[in-house]
């Protein structure tokens, strides 16, 4: 037997015992299997009825500041509102209507004198037409009212002053009161009214025709119950019996007419209060005010529309339209000069007072008294 046979068996990389061997590493095949991917897992759910946890995430949330940002809310509407104001106190027409000689001493409570003019001043030639104002120049007096405000609560009243009254005008006798517009305008009236009636008048306020039906449309209209048809050509009116809502153009011949009224003058005065004590009240509903579509168009034209006194301010309107808000109700009081029949001045038809009744009423406003009860309604 060769020698190579005797010795032992050469000794070889593979395993003993029947194991696997990796070839290209070297040693034993281990399991090389990839690792499985990282569990995935989903954010916790934000907590409840609480804060969020303290570290990490986005941290605690800053609470809504509600007080600072109410207070800032507020703080632009006081700018707005003040802005507004402003505003409109500054486009006021203004006059000295109450700058002359011999007025009479300041009385108890606050008195208006309210006219509404004729005049033509700003209308173009299609607004004249729809409102059927005519060519005439200058300023007549359709109407005119004196307001009280009384001290202490007590009821304002309203009191017509027909434009056909007899009145005697400083410096030119007497004659029909619109007259003293027509001589002297805002100042020869207010002067006349003061000696005719002995009331001070404290605030002076005039609106033309083109003012009026604005202040009209800009609150949608004013409703009117009639218990007749009104008809009037000079008026440009034509009005169904029972109620219905009047835009501009029909309110201003609602008050202007007087032709086709069987109470001429006198009935106007009643037809005039009616609806200024509509427009009043629909200028002042919550849906007026509160609704910037009409508000901001009705200050707006009011302020452009108005002449008042040198003196006064839209803080005086204010309290104006709050006064006429009580006199349109149950607590104020709208009535007219009593009336003692008509005679013929200068040949001319006018409107005689009940001049023991007439005194005894104004001298109730000039103490800022109670309108005695059997004066109403005269």
């Amino acid at each position: 037997m060769s020698d190579w046979s005797a010795q032992p068996p050469p000794r070889s990389g593979r395993p003993q015992g029947g194991g696997k061997y990796d070839y290209y590493g070297g040693g034993p095949a281990q399991d090389r299997r990839p690792p499985p991917p990282p569990t995935r897992r989903d954010p916790p759910p934000p907590p409840r009825g609480g804060p969020p946890p303290r570290g990490g995430g986005g941290g605690r949330r800053k609470p809504k500041r509600w007080g600072r940002r109410i207070g800032v809310t507020l703080l632009v509407v006081a700018v707005l509102l003040g802005a507004l104001v402003f505003y409109v106190d500054s486009m006021l027409q203004r006059t000295a209507a109450l700058d002359y000689e011999g007025r009479i001493e300041d009385t108890p409570g606050t008195n208006w004198l309210l006219v509404g003019s004729d005049s033509r001043e700003g209308l173009d030639e299609a607004q004249r037409e729809e409102l059927s104002a005519g060519d005439a120049g200058g300023r007549r007096t359709d109407s005119m009212m004196l307001v009280h405000i009384p001290d202490g609560g007590g009821k304002p009243a309203l009191i017509s002053l027909p434009r056909d009254s007899s009145v005697p005008i400083p410096g030119y006798g007497r004659s029909k009161l619109n007259a003293a517009f027509a001589h002297g305008g805002p100042q020869l009236l207010s002067q006349t009214v003061e000696q005719a009636t002995g009331v001070h008048i404290d605030h002076y306020a005039e609106i033309g025709f083109g003012g009026f039906s604005d202040l009209v449309d800009a609150v949608g209209g004013v409703d009117i119950c009639l218990e007749k048809p009104m008809q009037d050509h000079r008026a440009n009116v034509n009005l169904p019996a029972g109620c219905q809502e009047l835009d501009g153009p029909n309110a201003l011949g609602f008050v202007r007419a007087r032709y086709s009224l069987d109470g001429g003058d006198l009935e106007r005065a009643e037809n005039q209060r009616k609806l200024l004590g509509a427009l009043v009240d629909k200028a002042t509903s919550p849906a007026t005010l509160l609704n910037p579509f009409r508000m901001f168009p009705l200050a707006s034209g009011a302020s452009k529309t108005f002449l008042v006194d040198d003196g006064d301010h839209v803080w005086h309107l204010a309290s104006l339209a709050l006064a006429m808000g009580e006199i349109s109700g149950p607590g104020g009081i709208t009535t007219s000069v009593p009336f003692g029949g008509f005679d013929t001045v200068n040949g001319q038809s006018v409107v005689v007072w009940d001049r023991e009744n007439a005194l005894r009423m104004f001298e109730a406003v000039a103490n800022s008294e109670p309108i005695p009860a059997d004066l109403l309604g005269q």
